[in-house]
């Protein structure tokens, strides 16, 4: 019999995550404006539109590069952050603050804090460059780069989640492991591959499917550093949907670009989960 105590949370799941997801599976078959109180059925045209759309392969590469890009940035520099301040270091305490301190700060605000530094006219990298050039750069109007510079920027917020996971994994290795190594004969490199690396496992299953879902879903950034411009150069799904409700006025199509959205993390995360999974049971 169903605890009546789980009801609470079930109700409040169906309104507000399983009702809304049906919905946007309905509106992705019609013609919405978002605003107006009629709306046609048209089938599944607006998904024969993205077969047809110009910037939908450039939006979809885009989210993969966020994602995965991010993800193994956060993860290489957080295991290295963590493999240092497990140490018995005199400022452990306040180097963990300073990593972690930029996750609690809004994703917008932490996009609008890099802007003037990466801004056209007066950007702080530009001062710079202004000394050793005669015009600044255009960074964040480059569509080679600016997608380099949000997936840096997400990369910098978010270190101090895959930190933290890679602490409290190092912390939970039984130190007789590492003595038994050390009378073996293993160096630090030999413990780090021997002991370190396998049983770090679980977490990296944790920090890899976390990064890995934030970065394919990845949207304040994005618009406070370039409003995903120039054109649609550094959008990525979230933005893109965004900007055809509220834009275009597109509601339809930015319903059928979220089920989009949807399947891929989906898929990817599942196959991510399932490959990590299976390397814990090897290790």
């Amino acid at each position: 019999m169903l605890n009546l105590l789980y009801a609470p949370a079930l109700i409040l799941f169906a309104l507000f995550i399983f009702y809304p997801f049906l919905k946007g599976i309905q509106i992705s078959f019609t013609n919405w404006d978002g605003y107006s109180q009629e709306y046609k059925w048209i089938g599944f045209a607006n998904y024969e539109r993205m077969t047809t759309d110009p910037d939908i392969g450039k939006v979809i590469w885009n989210t993969f590069i966020y994602g995965i890009g991010s993800t193994i940035l956060q993860n290489i520099v957080g295991l290295a952050y963590a493999l240092f301040l497990n140490r018995s270091l005199a400022t452990r305490g306040l180097t963990r603050t300073i990593v972690y301190l930029p996750v609690i700060i809004s994703p917008l605000i932490m996009g609008y804090i890099w802007y003037f530094f990466f801004q056209y006219q007066g950007g702080a990298i530009n001062d710079i460059l202004l000394l050793f050039q005669e015009k600044p750069a255009n960074l964040l109007g480059d569509s080679d780069l600016n997608v380099w510079i949000i997936t840096f920027v997400n990369t910098y917020q978010y270190l101090g989640i895959a930190m933290v996971i890679f602490l409290a994994g190092l912390q939970s290795i039984p130190r007789d492991y590492y003595e038994a190594a050390t009378i073996d004969g293993a160096g630090s490199y030999a413990r780090f591959c021997h002991v370190t690396w396998p049983l770090l496992a679980p977490s990296f299953t944790v920090s890899m499917v976390l990064n890995l879902i934030g970065g394919l879903k990845l949207f304040d950034v994005i618009t406070a550093l370039t409003n995903s411009g120039p054109g649609y150069a550094s959008a990525s799904l979230s933005t893109l949907m965004y900007q055809l409700y509220f834009g275009r006025q597109d509601a339809g199509y930015a319903a059928s670009i979220g089920n989009l959205m949807f399947a891929i993390i989906s898929v990817v995360s599942i196959f991510a989960l399932m490959y990590l999974r299976r390397r814990e049971v090897t290790s």
